[in-house]
């Protein structure tokens, strides 16, 4: 008989199992926000995917895929940070090949069901133990995302400035990594690794897209990644669809709607 993990579930979602996919989303909006102002559309779906040979880890040696996940992601940041310090290799190209080797041996740990699961998630009840610790870390990353905003953007906008200010940059960047792999962690179970990078980087670039200042943005953004999951959780079982790819669909759906009506306006 094929080994199964625990991703799986054929309960449907009740409403007290939204409220960890709702904080989530709520987590993912902000942080999403900040990764689309530091150009960071394509590395933060590739960061999303360091996950896996962490959860291909953990299945085997039968812990909780989410604990591997975030252990990798973390990991991965990490790295990212370090050879970003002591390199001068763009981000970019430094969580690409990051990626690539994570990817390759995550497929080689994972196979069949599990992959399948690891990538588009498979949303289950969460245990009380599981639930308090994802609320309090929804919870830190979003109280991080708001606090830190402001020297996030003088960051972006001059880490000459920033240091001046009395910003440690490099510490304020790792925060932000350290932020985004949580948030990351957060949707494993609801979208997978696969998805879960979407959620981040749609809603922020509709926000940005629609907004006319940096608040507008970040309440767009949030905005459209709880509608996204709430409908998307919703409707994917009257669909018979999985959750994950029902979410995306609908946050890729109000971007195109976004841009038409934008250009209607303009």
């Amino acid at each position: 008989m094929a080994r199964r993990c625990d991703f799986t579930s054929t309960t449907p979602v009740t409403p007290t199992d939204l409220l960890l996919p709702l904080a989530m989303a709520v987590a993912a909006g902000l942080v999403g926000s900040i990764a689309v102002m530091r150009r960071m559309t394509l590395a933060a779906d590739a960061i999303s995917h360091v996950a896996l040979p962490g959860i291909g880890v953990a299945l085997l040696l039968r812990w909780n895929p989410v604990v591997g996940g975030l252990a990798a992601l973390f990991a991965g940041s990490l790295l990212v940070w370090a050879l970003e310090q002591k390199t001068r290799i763009p981000t970019e190209a430094i969580i690409g090949v990051v990626f690539s080797a994570a990817l390759a041996v995550g497929s080689m740990l994972t196979s069949g069901q599990d992959l399948i699961e690891a990538l588009f998630g498979a949303p289950r009840s969460p245990g009380r133990a599981e639930a308090l610790l994802g609320l309090a870390a929804a919870g830190a990353v979003i109280a991080f995302a708001l606090l830190a905003e402001s020297r996030l953007v003088i960051t972006l906008v001059s880490p000459d400035l920033a240091r001046t200010a009395g910003i440690d940059v490099a510490r304020i960047n790792l925060l932000f990594l350290l932020a985004f792999a949580l948030t990351v962690a957060l949707g494993l179970r609801f979208l997978g690794v696969l998805l879960m990078g979407s959620l981040l980087i749609i809603p922020a670039a509709t926000a940005k897209h629609v907004a006319r200042s940096l608040r507008g943005m970040r309440s767009a953004s949030v905005a459209i990644a709880v509608f996204s999951t709430l409908a998307g959780a919703i409707l994917a079982p009257r669909l018979h669809q999985e959750t994950g790819p029902v979410v995306i669909s609908i946050a890729a759906a109000i971007f195109f709607v976004g841009l038409f009506l934008r250009r209607r306006d303009a």
